[in-house]
């Protein structure tokens, strides 16, 4: 079965951000615009609610990550994980779809 996975970690920082955005209860939206140097960016933003054409996966701690159908051959089975380091901190993903990421790490080629 396919399915999205939030790590412990990207959860944890997820719920922090919702609470700092004032948007407690949203889930959290997955899915890829056209765009970046290797032709697509992941969305990653909070919507309070999903669309009508959306998947839902439940994460622990309440949180849902929705996805359009449409995005989901190319998102499924993907890990979102919470780098924090010196040099940078944010969303890491590790979708095993993803042909070659870019150098800058904004976009992917699938």
């Amino acid at each position: 079965m396919d399915t999205i996975t939030v790590t412990p970690g990207a959860i944890e920082s997820v719920l922090e951000l919702r609470k700092e955005y004032g948007e407690d209860g949203w889930g959290l939206r997955y899915g890829i615009t056209g765009g970046g140097c290797s032709g697509y960016k992941y969305v990653l933003e909070f919507e309070p609610d999903p669309e009508s054409d959306d998947l839902v996966f439940e994460q622990a701690d309440g949180l849902r990550v929705f996805v359009k159908q449409e995005h989901m051959e190319k998102l499924k089975n993907s890990v979102i994980d919470w780098k924090d380091s010196l040099m940078e901190s944010g969303f890491d993903i590790a979708n095993p779809q993803a042909k070659r990421p870019c150098g800058c790490g904004e976009s992917v080629d699938f």
